[in-house]
């Protein structure tokens, strides 16, 4: 097929293409007059007509030896063109042998040019330097795969090692089902968050539910979003509702009662859990609305992440309905993920329990389970004692050690030990021993647990406790008052007088004060209710000439981005943001040092999500926490039995909650008593039974648990990987000639950040990921991490992804013609060269990719059929290039069809011949990994009952799928450019 234009004039009946809008089909022309044209395009149904002189059309001219379909449906080989008034007779035979002539305005017009050689004979040809960002798209999706933290560099997220190592570990397990239990302020969500956004990039997770308490539906929301660019849906009963069409709770109850019969035919049809694959809901959602959770269990779920896993009480007599609950969905569940700060702290038949619910098969005998647990004492023991032990020299294992070790190590790993120990050093022998005995541990397969003592970087917490004396008069009417009223006095100042609260409450005007005296600190106040927050925001800015922002459930996602956005500017933004309880979820301040607690949650564990706002890694200097309060109220006995009882402002307080649970009938009541003598020795028992809760935690600690659940060596090299890649500047380069080639606006924001904006001449209607609005971007992490207004922008980024799949799955760049002034090349040299990719389709789990690294291929041929590739790099070759108007491109196609179809014979036999060569070594690296991985574990399962046998049986079928997959690989053309020296 070959292509001219408007040289060869219009006729009625001949075939053209549209350049522009290529997908129409094959067009005929209807009509010429006036200096118009118009063409007909029957595939698709539309007319278009153009200006003669600037007509974007092709001329449509099959070539002998090319098929061509009748508009029937009849297929034929053409052996001759006759050219009739300036229309075409294609004469043929078909597979029948039978002769067959086709006018060229009877062609079959469902035609696509979308392969590289149908596209440049039909005269689409593309710019030059587009075939080079095409090469550059397959190239850097081919490397960024073969990546070790494929999946783990997209979120936006600091890299710390604990967190990285945990993410890694987990999500390379097929359906993973684990607890993790890091400390407060450690990032379970965000190890949640990696190890989901992992399994969701390489296709192990398609279907995941998150369930959560209902205070922490909005934090893990805008975790999702934020950080890991994941859209959740949040379902509640006016969404459900919603989604099948219902008004009301009242007619959502009349509906359950008309299909209770047939829960199933109901799921079928109006499920809203099947309504998208990701979502979040409450566990109060799914324990008091029996039909809901029906609904939840039919569903089907790659994973389930359940938070504050530790409020699942269960007894072996008598479980939780909340229990039930999750054991019932972690049943359907083929992953599950487990959160929660305290594994041990409600003892260990609760620490049984959520064990037990992620392998029922392994943990079904509490008894035996306590007795395991007292049985890797010594093991632990003998770790610690192999840490102190290591020496850099060479030698032999010592003989108590050795004898030590032979209790749990067969005995050729043992010889394996004592060779190293002498060939090497007494720290590597002993490293590794270490390795091998942490891989027996008992719950060190399912249960991930770093702590403060283990991971660094943790700022000291000082308090600042100001008191505020009233009068007797307002003491003694404070006192009258329950414990709400006391805690949040607002309501009390707004009924004393006709003015505002805001102009009495001497806490108001204590914080102007300390702002006045403070104002280059960066504050955050958090109180209890958004009204209170509004209040407080308007006196300061318009009263007192603060710098504020406000940040409450009232606002959009876009206004709380703004708010938080406007706080963290260093030089021009807020000096104040003031937080209503919201304020304490899902958004991380610490690059402020300040806080005020405007009121006292009564919940221990409140108090410490508020304070870890600013108390986390990342924070730089000393968190100061500062709390005014009413002299002589229950403000100051729950500050007293916060500070004095629980040690609760200045330490992170894991046991908070067990101890509030202890003392909650007690505490409540003495908060509003006169009783002091009372309350004094109620802090005095808080203080006792919180130390000795500490005491036996901290005796408790499983020192061969948190070495399980971080590996310096191992986490560092995951960071450092990280780290190299936020520095390369290929994707800032990459992504602005994507920015020049789509025709997408972009300014400088600030130094490595843009502004993007959709333009006018925008190639697509619509860029994947680009608002109407505009985006702002970064690439740098730091300042993604304090700028939530930005988006990170990263090789795993949904506006990167999806305009590299806009690119490398459409026509875009996959055939150019330029030319180029080379003086080792004589002029007239046709030059051609062509990308190939090795194609194999096969299900998006098995991650095929990973064991083909060359699965881009380019052949730069002359025309004497020599290549070129090793000489002249693709880099070097596009800059020297230039470009040819598109008509002399077009006719130079024409006249040199049969040469470059030649070179494009001639180029697919040099890749051919590496098909088999590639797959064979794409099959060797599957069978080395797998077959490695699956010896490990089968070894493994010897040694500890808490490898799954489902985990082998599916790196087998997965080792087995990958073989028959890669079997059927071929090498596939995708782009062409011609080249002509001059």
């Amino acid at each position: 097929m070959r292509k001219s234009q408007l040289a060869d004039g219009f006729v009625i009946g001949q075939r053209w293409i549209s350049e522009s809008e290529a997908d129409l089909g094959l067009g005929i022309v209807l009509d010429v007059s006036n200096r118009r044209l118009t063409l007909s395009f029957p595939a698709a149904g539309e007319r278009r007509t153009y200006a003669m002189d600037n007509a974007p059309v092709s001329r449509v001219k099959y070539e002998v030896g090319e098929k061509v379909r009748h508009q029937d449906g009849t297929k034929m080989v053409i052996t001759d063109v006759v050219e009739q008034a300036g229309c075409l007779l294609y004469i043929g035979v078909t597979k029948d042998e039978e002769a067959l002539s086709i006018p060229e305005f009877e062609l079959d017009s469902f035609v696509q040019f979308s392969t590289p050689r149908d596209r440049l004979f039909a005269g689409q040809i593309d710019k030059h330097d587009h075939f080079t960002l095409r090469y550059q798209t397959l190239h850097y999706q081919n490397q960024h795969r073969q990546s070790p933290m494929f999946g783990l560099a997209g979120p936006r997220v600091q890299l710390l090692p604990h967190q990285l190592y945990i993410a890694s570990e987990v999500s390379q397990r097929h359906a993973p089902r684990v607890l993790l239990a890091d400390e407060v302020g450690l990032g379970k969500t965000i190890e949640a968050g990696l190890v989901l956004h992992q399994q969701l990039m390489s296709g192990r997770v398609q279907r995941a539910l998150i369930v959560v308490p209902a205070s922490l539906q909005h934090q893990w929301l805008v975790e999702m979003l934020r950080r890991f660019n994941l859209a959740f849906t949040l379902l509640d009963e006016a969404r459900c509702n919603a989604l099948v069409g219902l008004d009301s709770v009242e007619e959502s109850v009349d509906y359950v009662d008309d299909f209770e019969d047939d829960i199933e035919k109901s799921a079928d049809t109006s499920n809203p859990f099947e309504t998208a694959q990701l979502i979040i809901c409450s566990l109060d959602f799914l324990t008091k609305n029996n039909y809901r959770y029906e609904q939840a269990v039919q569903a089907e779920w790659d994973l389930l992440l359940v938070d504050e896993a530790h409020h699942l009480q269960w007894s072996e007599k008598k479980p939780s309905k909340a229990y039930n609950c999750i054991e019932g969905l972690a049943k359907k569940s083929k992953g599950l993920l487990l959160l929660t700060a305290t594994p041990e702290q409600l003892g260990l038949e609760s620490h049984f329990a959520r064990l037990r619910l992620l392998d029922p098969d392994r943990y079904y005998d509490l008894e035996k389970f306590i007795a395991e647990q007292k049985a890797y004492q010594p093991l632990n023991e003998l770790v610690q004692e192999l840490l102190k032990q290591q020496q850099d020299a060479a030698g032999a294992i010592p003989a108590k050690l050795l004898k030590a070790l032979a209790d749990y190590l067969p005995k050729e790993t043992l010889n394996e030990l004592q060779e190293k120990a002498e060939s090497q050093s007494l720290a590597v022998a002993l490293d590794t021993a270490v390795d091998y005995l942490l891989d027996r541990h008992g719950t060190g397969r399912v249960l991930f647990r770093n702590t403060r003592n283990s991971v660094a970087g943790f700022p000291e917490r000082k308090l600042h406790a100001h008191q505020l004396e009233l009068d007797a008069e307002d003491t003694q009417a404070l006192q009258a008052l329950s414990l709400a009223a006391q805690v949040c006095a607002e309501q009390y100042w707004q009924q004393k007088t006709d003015t505002d609260w805001w102009l009495q409450d001497p806490r108001v005007t204590w914080l102007a004060e300390w702002l006045r005296q403070h104002r280059r600190k960066k504050t955050v106040v958090i109180c209890a209710n958004a009204d209170s927050a509004q209040s407080i925001e308007e006196f300061l800015r318009l009263r007192k000439g603060f710098t504020t922002a406000v940040f409450h459930e009232g606002l959009s996602l876009i206004e709380r981005d703004r708010a938080a956005a406007y706080f963290a500017e260093a030089d021009d933004g807020a000096q104040v943001l003031i937080c209503s309880e919201i304020g304490s979820e899902g958004r991380n301040f610490q690059f402020a040092q300040d806080l005020v607690l405007f009121d006292l949650p009564t919940n221990p564990d409140l108090l410490e999500q508020r304070i870890g706002r600013l108390d986390r890694i990342g924070q730089t200097a000393t968190v100061n926490i500062h709390v005014p309060y009413y002299q002589h109220s229950a403000q100051e006995k729950l500050l007293n039995w916060y500070h004095q009882g629980l040690n609760a402002f200045e330490k992170t307080c894991a046991i908070g909650q067990a101890v509030y649970v202890q003392f909650a009938e007690q505490l409540l009541p003495a908060l509003v008593s006169h009783d002091e003598p009372a309350f004094a020795q109620l802090v005095q028992e808080t203080r006792a039974f919180a130390t000795n809760l500490v005491e036996q935690l901290q005796q408790g600690r499983d020192r061969l648990l948190e070495l399980n659940s971080c590996k310096p060596t191992q986490a560092q090299a995951l960071v450092d990987v990280l780290a190299e890649n936020d520095v390369n500047a290929a994707l800032p380069n990459y992504m602005e000639q994507v920015f020049d080639s789509f025709g997408i606006d972009y300014e400088k924001h600030s130094e490595k950040s843009l502004v993007l904006h959709p333009s006018d001449h925008m190639r697509v209607a619509e860029f994947p990921g680009l608002p109407e609005s505009g985006l702002t971007i970064t690439y740098d992490r730091q300042q993604a991490l304090s700028r939530e207004d930005m988006q990170f922008l990263s090789w795993e980024h949904p506006l990167v992804i999806g305009a590299q799949d806009l690119i490398s799955l459409s026509e875009f760049g996959n055939t150019a013609l330029c030319t180029l002034k080379l003086p080792p090349l004589k002029p007239g040299t046709l030059l051609l060269e062509a990308l190939f990719v090795l194609h194999c389709p096969a299900p998006t789990e098995l991650q095929l990719f990973r064991y083909m690294p060359q699965s881009l291929l380019r052949v730069l041929l002359d025309d004497k059929g020599k290549d070129l590739s090793g000489v002249l790099g693709i880099n070097q070759f596009s800059k020297l290039l230039q470009k040819v108007p598109r008509n002399n491109a077009q006719d130079l196609v024409r006249h040199a069809r049969p040469t470059l179809t030649t070179m494009v014979q001639k180029a697919e036999e040099i890749t051919a011949a590496k098909q088999s060569e590639l797959i064979a070594e794409a099959q060797a690296k599957v069978s080395e990994q797998l077959n490695g991985e699956l010896a490990r574990m089968k070894a493994l399962k010897e040694v500890n009952p808490n490898v799954r046998q489902q985990e082998i049986d599916y790196l087998q079928q997965r080792l087995s799928a990958s073989q028959h997959f890669l079997s059927q690989a071929k090498i596939r053309l995708d782009a062409l450019r011609v080249v002509m020296t001059i």
